[in-house]
């Protein structure tokens, strides 16, 4: 998002703090209903517009938003998208967007309030990890053939019982709304938004065999000595990385594997 969009998402996250201060709201609740205000969008392009539309009054956009969603949802949801819509959005499908970014936030606020968010953060790590390393189960929950309950119907069985609840609602939504992004891309984005709730970055590390505690607690400090904050660590085995450890921050990789350094050989030699 650029211009007014990312103007009014800012507002609205900060909308959204206020409320997850007030402890009596029901943060799944409301991650629920954002949820499905998303779908409606999504589904109702001449809706959407007319929420968005510069030139109304942003009055009367919320007035619409109301009377469309009036008893549908609760009031903490009801307020917070009629102050969405109050703002100004520089393209209609950055309303959903920022809804759909609340919805997981909400969830997220649920695990924090429940101490669970670590929890979350490394379920939803170890989700995309067991998907990419599984062609067929890749398969069944991309394919566009089915429909968003099958797929529901397949992670539910799953996950339940094996997963934080919340874990367990953001990767359903993930599977069964995609809203035309890869699940990968899915799952990297709410890792970015979990660390940025505590303020940390998150590294993927991937190393030859699983890291030591007293490894694990080095690499993290370190890391929080070169990013100025705490890092938090997704973890991976891969064995062919032959010893060392590779690790991504963001668009960055600092890469300390065997592997890498015979290839680098390897270069030179040819070289």
């Amino acid at each position: 998002m650029n211009g007014a969009s990312r103007e009014a998402l800012a507002t609205a996250r900060e909308r959204l703090d206020a409320l997850a201060d007030n402890t009596s709201v029901d943060a799944a609740k409301l991650a629920e209903e954002l949820a499905a205000v998303t779908g409606l969008l999504d589904r109702e392009g001449s809706l959407r517009r007319a929420l968005t539309d510069p030139a109304k009054p942003g009055e009367a956009k919320a007035g619409l938003a109301q009377a469309v969603l009036g008893g549908q949802i609760g009031g903490e949801a009801s307020d917070l998208v009629s102050g969405m819509v109050r703002s100004r959005w520089s393209q209609s499908r950055d309303l959903a967007d920022a809804l759909e970014e609340l919805s997981y936030s909400a969830d997220l606020i649920a695990a924090e309030r429940a101490g669970s968010l670590d929890d979350v953060e490394d379920e939803l790590f170890r989700f995309g990890r067991i998907v990419s390393g599984s062609s067929e189960l890749r398969a069944a929950l991309t394919d566009r053939a089915a429909g968003a309950r099958a797929k529901s119907d397949l992670l539910h069985s799953l996950l339940d019982g094996r997963v934080n609840p919340v874990t367990e609602r953001i990767a359903v939504r993930l599977v069964a709304h995609p809203r035309g992004r890869s699940l990968e891309a899915g799952i990297d984005a709410l890792s970015k938004l979990a660390a940025t709730r505590r303020n940390r970055t998150v590294a993927v590390v991937v190393s030859a065999v699983p890291l030591s505690d007293r490894q694990k607690q080095r690499l993290g400090a370190a890391l929080a000595t070169i990013y100025g904050r705490q890092v938090h660590l997704n973890l991976d085995v891969d064995p062919a990385v032959r010893g060392g450890i590779t690790v991504r921050v963001g668009d960055e990789v600092i890469d300390g594997t065997i592997a890498d350094r015979l290839a680098e050989a390897t270069r030179r030699m040819a070289g």
